[in-house]
C-alpha cells in the first residue's frame, strides 16, 4: 500500500499526518518544534517519519510544509517566519537523514493544495488559498497544481500594498518586512488587534464585536473593507473561481456574507462569480496538503 506523509513545520509545533492512497487519515502526531535550534529540528523531523512508518509498516512518500520557501539560487531557505532554518539547506539535509526525496512547499501552498485536491475547493478550476492568521499568505492552485513562479512566491500578495488607502488606514502601517501599508500589516490577527486599539488580542476583538463593543465592531467592519479591498485585486489578477479562506480569522463566520458585497465595486467585471468559502480540513488543511505534494 503507498501512504504518503505530510509534515506542517511550525514555529511552535511539529504535525504529522499519514494519508492512505485513497487520502484517508490513518495516523498523526504532534510534537513541539525545537526552538532556535536547526539541527534539532531536522533530527526531529526525521524521528517523526521513522515513527509513522513503524506505525504503518510501510515506507512513505514525504512532503513537508514549510513557513517560507526554497530560494531557486541555490536551494536554501528563504523569507521564513522561522528564522532558524533561513539559509539553510533543509531540503537536502533531510532527504540525507531519510534516505529518499523529500518535496517543500510554501505552507499556505500546501494549505491552497490541500482544499483545491478534498476540500472547498475540490473540481474548481482555479483555487486561491488564503491563510489569516499571525501572518498573511496566499497559495494558486489551477487544474490541480500548485503555481510557484519563477520567484517562488506565486500568492504571496500579504506583501502587497493594501488598494485605495483611506484615512481610517493611515499612517501605513509597520509591516514586519521592514515596509509600510503591507496587506498583512493590517489583515493578519496582530494587524486588527492593532487597529482595535484595546490591548486585546484579534479572538477578543472578535468576540466583543460579537457582543456588540462598538469600538470592535467598528474595527471589525474595517477589517472586512480592507479585505474586501485585497482580495478584489487578486480577483482582477487571478479571475480564481474559489477562494478558500484559512488561518484563525477564517472562523469569523460574517466574512463570508459581508466580504463579497463589498468587493464588487472594485472588481472589474458587472458580474462577480467568484465563490468565498470557509476550508474544509481546518487546522489539518496545510498538513493534508504537504502530503499531497505527492499526489502526481
Amino acid at each position: 500500500m503507498s501512504y504518503r506523509i505530510g509534515i506542517d513545520l511550525g514555529g511552535t509545533k511539529i504535525e504529522l499526518l499519514a494519508l492512505d492512497p485513497e487520502g484517508r487519515e490513518v495516523f498523526r502526531k504532534r510534537v513541539p518544534t525545537p526552538q532556535g535550534d536547526y539541527e534539532a529540528t531536522v533530527r526531529s523531523l526525521a524521528t517523526l517519519v521513522a515513527q509513522a512508518e513503524r506505525e504503518l509498516g510501510s515506507r512513505a512518500t514525504v512532503g513537508i510544509g514549510i513557513p517560507g520557501a526554497l530560494s531557486l539560487i541555490d536551494g536554501r531557505v528563504k523569507n521564513a517566519n522561522s528564522t532558524c532554518i533561513i539559509g539553510k539547506p533543509l531540503k537536502e539535509d533531510l532527504e540525507a537523514a531519510l534516505g529518499r526525496e523529500v518535496r517543500l512547499a510554501n505552507d499556505a501552498n500546501c494549505f491552497a493544495l490541500s482544499e483545491a485536491t478534498d476540500g472547498a475547493g475540490k473540481g474548481a478550476a482555479v483555487v486561491f488559498g488564503v491563510i489569516l492568521g499571525t501572518g498573511v499568505g496566499g497559495g494558486i492552485v489551477v487544474h490541480g497544481r500548485l503555481l510557484t513562479g519563477p520567484n517562488a512566491i506565486a500568492g504571496e500578495w500579504g506583501h502587497n500594498p493594501l488598494p485605495l488607502p483611506r484615512e481610517a488606514d493611515l499612517p501605513l502601517a509597520e509591516c514586519y518586512c521592514g515596509r509600510r501599508g503591507c496587506i498583512e500589516a493590517y489583515l493578519s490577527g496582530p494587524g486588527l488587534a492593532r487597529d482595535a486599539g484595546k490591548g486585546l488580542d484579534a479572538a477578543e476583538v472578535v468576540a466583543r464585536a460579537a457582543r456588540g463593543e462598538g469600538e470592535c465592531e467598528a474595527a471589525l467592519a474595517r477589517y472586512e473593507e480592507r479585505l474586501a479591498r485585497s482580495l478584489a485585486g487578486v480577483i482582477n489578477i487571478l479571475d480564481p473561481h474559489v477562494i478558500v479562506l484559512g488561518g484563525g480569522l477564517s472562523n469569523v463566520g460574517r466574512l463570508y456574507a459581508r466580504v463579497p458585497v463589498l468587493w464588487r465595486p472594485y472588481v472589474f467585471s458587472d458580474r462577480v462569480s467568484t465563490r468565498l468559502a470557509r476550508n474544509a480540513h481546518g487546522d489539518s488543511s496545510g498538513v493534508r496538503g504537504a502530503a499531497w505534494l505527492w499526489s502526481d
